[in-house]
């Protein structure tokens, strides 16, 4: 593998390190964690939970590559420190929301956390497009994303503010 493809691949597998752990978080459709989900009301546009697995690997592959771009266009990380830092938040806030709701199931917190990843993400995207437009049109549709997935969340604390865990 020449240093190029390894950089690449290393920079769209990094994304999904954090999906991997957040699906373990998670559980599959009999654990503890999926039935506390099961159970919580949610508003009517919440998609069947089959839509979740495909949207994320699908997002973490592009959001890597956006990454990749920058860091390329950007003179690697010295040159792009601003955008790949911000980059480098945006993912830890990715990561962080699977636990607060699905092991914690800090519903509170993690309607604040999403909107904060929402944010960065945004000022993310913002700060690629002068770099690599391209890598910033890569997170329109994880800004998409993001955007439902806060109405979900927001919707799971009103509709389950009785709901201790």
């Amino acid at each position: 593998m020449s240093p190029e493809w390894a950089r690449i691949f290393g920079a769209v597998a990094l994304p999904y390190v954090g999906g991997f752990l957040g699906a373990r978080i998670t559980g599959n459709k009999d654990s503890a964690n999926m039935k506390w989900y099961k159970e919580l009301k949610k508003v009517p546009w919440n998609p069947p939970s089959w839509v979740f697995g495909p949207v994320w690997t699908y997002l973490y592959g592009t959001m890597g590559y956006a990454s990749y771009l920058v860091w390329r266009d950007g003179g690697g990380f010295e040159g792009a420190v601003v955008p790949l830092g911000m980059y480098g938040a945006s993912l830890a806030l990715n990561w962080l929301w699977t636990p607060l709701f699905f092991k914690y199931h800090l519903k509170g917190w993690a309607t604040i956390e999403i909107l904060m990843y929402l944010g960065v993400t945004g000022a993310t995207a913002y700060l690629f497009w002068p770099v690599n437009q391209t890598a910033s049109k890569l997170l329109f549709p994880l800004l998409g994303w993001i955007s439902l997935a806060s109405t979900l969340t927001i919707g799971v604390l009103v509709k389950n503010k009785d709901k201790q865990s």
